[in-house]
C-alpha cells in the first residue's frame, strides 16, 4: 500500500528493543537507568528529532542541488524542549541548518527551508501539531 510505513520494535533485554523498519534496517532503542534501561540506545523521543533533522534535511540539500548552490558540506542539529507532564510532548522545536559551500546564496537557503517547512517535510508538519518550530542557518564559505 503506498504510503504506509512500518516498523517492529522487539524486546532484547532490560528496555533494551531493536527496532526494524519495512526498509529492513535496524536501530537499537534504550532508556536510562532511571527508566530501567542501561543507556545502549537512543531513547524514543530522540529518534522523533532525528527523523526530523533527516526529513527537513533531505528536503533543503535537494532543493539546493535543483538550484545549482555549491553545497560542500551540510549539517541539521534540532533541539526539542519537552513539556514537563506526560505525555511530555514536544513544545518547542528548533532547526538549525548549517550550510558551507561556494558563494551559497541565503535567499537560496530561505526559500529551500520554506519549502520543507510548508510543502514537503511529512516529519515537521506531523510535529509542529504539538510544537512551535523555529529555525535559523548560517552559510559558511568553504575555503
Amino acid at each position: 500500500m503506498p504510503g504506509m510505513l512500518t516498523a517492529v520494535a522487539r524486546l532484547e533485554e532490560g528496555m533494551r528493543f531493536d527496532a526494524e523498519a519495512g526498509s529492513g534496517h535496524h536501530v537499537l532503542l534504550d532508556s536510562g537507568e532511571s527508566g530501567g534501561g542501561k543507556n545502549e540506545g537512543f531513547r524514543p523521543m530522540e529518534m522523533l528529532l532525528v527523523g526530523l533533522a533527516g526529513c527537513t534535511g533531505m528536503d533543503v540539500l535537494s532543493i539546493l542541488r535543483k538550484k545549482r548552490q555549491r553545497v560542500t558540506a551540510f549539517e541539521v542539529r534540532v533541539q526539542g524542549v519537552r513539556a514537563e507532564t506526560h505525555p511530555m510532548v514536544f513544545e518547542d522545536i528548533t532547526i538549525e541548518y548549517i550550510i558551507t559551500g561556494y558563494d551559497v546564496q541565503p535567499e537560496a537557503v530561505e526559500r529551500s527551508i520554506e519549502l520543507s517547512m510548508t510543502r514537503y517535510c511529512g516529519a515537521s508538519a506531523t510535529l509542529g501539531k504539538t510544537a512551535r518550530i523555529k529555525h535559523k542557518y548560517c552559510i559558511i564559505e568553504a575555503e
